[in-house]
């Protein structure tokens, strides 16, 4: 074998390394958030009472627009001992510029009002308003394809791609 054959198939072999690994880590994190959404879909409820609910802005310098999120505060009961928390979803509020999304959830979340949350039961003091989604394993597959791919392709630098002079 040649080699500039050995280095074309390191160079395939490697090219199905990358894919193989990228598609690898994008599943792994997808299924991670689907085990989440799935885990979080039994928390038990507790009726919550929205204490603190408003607009929080940030700004990073002088030149940058600011940054708007929804900040809450929220109490709740677990076997009679009172609770509060400040997690609208389990990673938080998103910052955005547009300050019309945090405004929107501040509408939905009014100071007073009684909602439903979910809070963790290994930890209690972890209750969320908002539970994570299950949707993202509807799409697992995706990364899938590229994992399969990946490894296809070094396993074909590996073990095919044998041609005879004459075929190729």
């Amino acid at each position: 074998m040649s080699s500039a054959n050995r280095a074309g198939k390191a160079y395939l072999f490697g090219i199905g390394l990358l894919i193989f690994l990228a598609g690898g880590v994008f599943f792994a994190l997808m299924g991670r958030s689907y085990e989440r959404g799935r885990e979080m879909a039994h928390w038990p409820m507790a009726e919550a009472f929205i204490m603190l609910s408003e607009v929080e802005e940030r700004q990073i310098g002088p030149e940058v627009a600011p940054d708007y999120r929804f900040k809450v505060l929220f109490g709740y009961e677990v076997e009679g001992k009172p609770l509060t928390s400040s997690l609208w979803a389990l990673r938080g509020s998103p910052w955005s510029s547009a300050p019309e999304r945090a405004e929107a959830i501040v509408a939905r979340y009014p100071v007073g009002a009684k909602v439903i949350c979910r809070y963790d039961p290994q930890q209690p003091q972890t209750a969320v308003l908002k539970t994570e989604t299950e949707a993202v394993g509807y799409a697992i597959w995706f990364p899938g394809i590229f994992v399969v791919g990946g490894l296809g392709i070094m396993l074909r630098v590996v073990f095919g791609g044998r041609r005879s002079r004459a075929a190729g």
